[in-house]
């Protein structure tokens, strides 16, 4: 019997990084704060005074700097990890994830690699208003060159991290900020690495499938329960991988349920769950009993007033609204 243990979703992204650093010496964090302040969201306390200055770097406040120094690293054979502090603050890196990253492999004929991995905190919910607060997943999935991931489970948040360091190819790995407070079980001994190539299906149900990832699984998971209460059966499906998009898992899911929610943090207009609405429109059309539905973020800037914030952002009601909506088509 596999034993478990019930750790935060911060302990298990802690975890993940001592246990890179332990395994391979070319491993090293880089990013604002990691090292004496322990992180933004306190990830690597503790982590400089037991691995010291040449692995644990605090850098300058310059995003474009220190990514573009991480990716210098890996095309010189390291393996950085490289945490940007809020997805807000990536935009000043973009270039250098977008122009150099995520093309150096095709412009050099496969001749380079750049085994990358950049960490950033995601999404709202803290009263932290625009700057610090939006989700901009879709923007870096629609990029070739690049994998992004969206853990959405402490498990997830504890195995993702050596799979996305194994990867020749860049890895972005977004973590929601409402979740580094969050308890789940890991298992107590043995590989602890999860997949990060499909989705997984988090509640198996027959009328509806909710597709979402990141901080809205949590809140689509309680719209499932609820909805549960009144004879609805939910499937709700975590992408768990962004790009690329695990279509098999989605596909199957509405060819059993004939109804699809998609739960994005995003804003609605050109988001990702724009294109999941797409892929299914595509490649599942007849077995739709009714338009696919999208909860999304209301199309303003992040507001800071909680009970704004909350009105913004899709919540548990107006996923099980959603999700009514189609079952009434």
């Amino acid at each position: 019997m596999t034993r478990m243990r019930k750790i935060t979703y911060r302990e298990a992204v802690r975890e993940a990084l001592k246990e890179a650093l332990e395994r391979d010496e070319r491993v090293f964090l880089m990013g604002e704060d990691v090292g004496r302040y322990g992180g933004a969201y306190a990830c690597s306390k503790g982590l400089l005074q037991e691995f010291g200055e040449q692995r644990i770097r605090d850098t300058p406040l310059s995003e474009s700097g220190f990514v573009g120094a991480g990716i210098g690293a890996a095309l010189g054979g390291m393996l950085p990890i490289v945490e940007i502090m809020t997805v807000n603050f990536s935009l000043l890196a973009l270039d250098q994830i977008v122009n150099n990253a995520a093309t150096l492999r095709h412009m050099s004929g496969g001749q380079l690699s750049v085994p990358i991995v950049i960490r950033m905190a995601t999404g709202a919910g803290r009263q932290l208003a625009a700057q610090h607060s939006h989700s901009f997943e879709g923007w870096l999935a629609h990029i070739p060159g690049i994998k992004v991931v969206a853990p959405a489970t402490v498990a997830d948040a504890r195995g993702m991290l050596w799979t996305a360091i194994m990867d020749p190819d860049p890895v972005i790995i977004f973590e929601h900020a409402t979740l580094y407070n969050e308890e789940g079980e890991v298992r107590a001994e043995g590989d602890l690495a999860v997949d990060i190539d499909h989705a997984v299906v988090r509640r198996a149900g027959r009328d509806a499938t909710v597709i979402t990832y990141g901080g809205s699984l949590t809140k689509s998971l309680g719209a499932a329960d609820q909805l549960a209460a009144d004879g609805i059966d939910c499937e709700v499906i975590d992408l768990r991988t962004l790009r690329p998009l695990d279509d098999k898992t989605i596909i199957a899911s509405v060819a059993k349920t004939h109804r699809a929610v998609i739960v994005d943090e995003g804003w609605r207009s050109g988001s990702l769950s724009a294109e999941i609405s797409a892929r299914i429109m595509e490649q599942a059309l007849y077995d739709l009993d009714a338009p696919v539905a999208r909860v999304c973020s209301v199309e303003v800037p992040i507001p800071y007033p909680r009970h704004l914030e909350i009105a913004a952002t899709p919540q548990v009601e107006t996923i099980t609204a959603a999700v009514r909506g189609v079952l009434r088509r």
